[in-house]
């Protein structure tokens, strides 16, 4: 049978009653931008997390450059970010007027490590990047022990839990979540959030959400326009209950996978020891041939493809920067982020995937393998 890669439809049919109340409210009210709406869902995303701030913003990649210049990352700073990680976790830090300084992961957990973050600080690092990769829990205490402020990219990790109490978006210093419709926890359009246990740093989120102005009268800043639209953060409000199930469910579909004996034909992803529990955006595994491999996935019904196969230092746009000194690599190079980016492959998860999907992903890696020799 065919098992997609994504499936974010079925987890939110049995809301579908409870989104169009939910939407219908927000158009009789015809209040759509900063409304009570949008407060609500802040405080209840605050409350889930564990942290007493949380704004809502207009998208994932504005977050990120939000929350760095409330930490006061500018221009002759710099800022240490993985390689291997979906482009705006970068792409975010030269609107700034910083420079990107990436470092290297580690390829089982796929995730940056103290170690390598350590290779890359410079006397100007201002802050550090940690993107829970995939819905893994980067190590942020102990990152944060190296005395930099840490931003945490917690765009695929709604749910997951980190080993001694707390979760991704409330670790570091700041955090930064993506509500894109293919995550964990996903609106239906573009959406973002930032949160902190800084009152002081979620004062200067908001005064930059909004053009600089905390009055709409006096502008201190040059901001920007990014707000998270009412009827978003309705529907956002409406799943948010709905979220540790579907984590959990993420979760064991991962342990599905290795009790079918994935593990026996291809490399497993494996939990940092930060985390407790991994709620799964995307189940990448490796594999000697991952391209060919997913051919013989797609000829078979399995949806799976590679993500970040070629890693960020290595985009044409980056290349620019690093020959002009706008960016720079960790002295050490980037072993780590070579493999993952040259060895990984997405296959099917989500939370509605079946232990019987699983079965038929595992049937199909194995006969795929045996076809490609």
């Amino acid at each position: 049978m065919p098992v997609p890669l994504f499936d974010p439809a079925t987890p939110v049919r049995a809301l579908r009653g409870a989104l169009r109340e939910a939407v219908d409210e927000v158009l009789d009210s015809e209040h759509y931008i900063l409304g009570s709406r949008g407060e609500a869902f802040e405080r209840e995303f605050a409350d889930y997390l564990g942290v007493p701030h949380a704004a809502g913003v207009a998208n994932g990649t504005e977050a990120i450059t939000i929350a760095l210049r409330a930490l006061g990352v500018g221009p002759g700073d710099d800022v240490v970010v993985p390689s291997f990680t979906f482009w705006a976790s970068a792409e975010a830090i030269p609107p700034t007027g910083a420079r990107p300084v990436f470092c290297d992961v580690d390829p089982h957990t796929m995730c940056v490590t103290p170690e390598t973050v350590k290779a890359a600080l410079t006397p100007n690092t201002k802050a550090v990047i940690a993107v829970h990769l995939f819905g893994n829990v980067a190590p942020v205490r102990e990152i944060a022990a190296l005395g930099v402020p840490v931003l945490e990219d917690s765009a695929q990790s709604a749910g997951s839990t980190a080993r001694g109490g707390g979760r991704p978006g409330g670790l570091g210093t700041i955090a930064t979540f993506s509500f894109y419709p293919s995550k964990n926890l996903g609106a239906f359009g573009d959406g973002g959030a930032i949160t902190t246990t800084d009152a002081e740093l979620d004062a200067r989120v908001r005064t930059l959400r909004f053009h600089g102005s905390e009055d709409k009268v006096t502008y201190t800043d040059v901001g920007y326009n990014s707000r998270l639209d009412e009827l978003q953060a309705a529907i956002l409000r409406v799943q948010l209950p709905a979220l540790d199930g579907w984590a959990a469910h993420r979760a064991q579909v991962g342990a599905w996978y290795a009790q079918e004996g994935l593990g026996e034909l291809v490399t497993l992803p494996r939990a940092t020891d930060a985390a407790d529990r991994v709620a799964w955006h995307l189940y990448v595994i490796g594999t000697e041939q991952p391209d060919a491999l997913a051919a013989q996935l797609t000829e078979r019904g399995i949806g799976a493809r590679g993500y970040y196969r070629l890693p960020v230092h290595r985009q044409p746009a980056v290349e620019c920067l690093l020959a002009g000194g706008r960016a720079a690599v960790a002295p050490a190079g980037l072993p780590g982020t070579e493999e993952a980016a040259r060895r990984h492959l997405a296959i099917p998860i989500s939370a509605a995937t079946t232990r019987e999907q699983v079965a038929e992903v595992v049937a199909a890696v194995r006969a795929g393998l045996a076809a490609l020799g």
